[in-house]
């Protein structure tokens, strides 16, 4: 079996790697371990006011947060597991919701396994949910994650 497992860091997405872990998967189960980085546009900037330098700058701090984000996922999955599976990952960039689909597709994962950010509707109207998305256009199984709340929280 193939699973992607698709990570970014937050709550929900750490506890997909725990809900991965904590799973008896068939023998030979390999697990994808992704992260997307998008490297922000800085709108409203004159082009001049800003050098090259600072955009590279830019693009390679978010590429070494995200790779960090990565190392942590494998080694919390490689630790966690219940059993020994074959762990790979890599940090795309790209649209995150896009380069999720495309990596399984291109992988032939046959399930998909993401945590939800739980983006609120105002957030969700305006920047578009990449759970979603991936649910909507994925050809394999996808999974989404959500931490529970407990019902004492307020």
């Amino acid at each position: 079996m193939k699973v992607l497992l698709a990570v970014d860091g937050s709550a929900n997405s750490n506890f997909a790697i725990e809900e991965v872990a904590r799973r008896p998967w068939p023998a030979e189960t390999e697990v994808r371990v992704i992260t997307t980085v998008e490297t922000p546009a800085i709108m409203g900037i004159e082009p001049w006011a800003a050098t090259p330098a600072y955009f590279e700058q830019l693009d390679s701090s978010v590429k070494e947060n995200a790779r960090k984000v990565l190392d942590a996922a494998i080694k919390k999955l490689s630790d966690s597991a219940k059993q020994a599976l074959k762990i790979s990952g890599d940090v795309l960039d790209g649209s995150p919701t896009q380069k999720i689909v495309e990596e399984a597709e291109k992988w032939n994962a046959d399930l998909i396994v993401m945590g939800s950010r739980g983006l609120g509707a105002w957030n969700r109207l305006l920047l578009g949910s990449v759970s979603s998305g991936v649910v909507h256009h994925a050809q394999c199984s996808v999974e989404i994650v959500r931490v529970r709340e407990s019902p004492n929280r307020s």
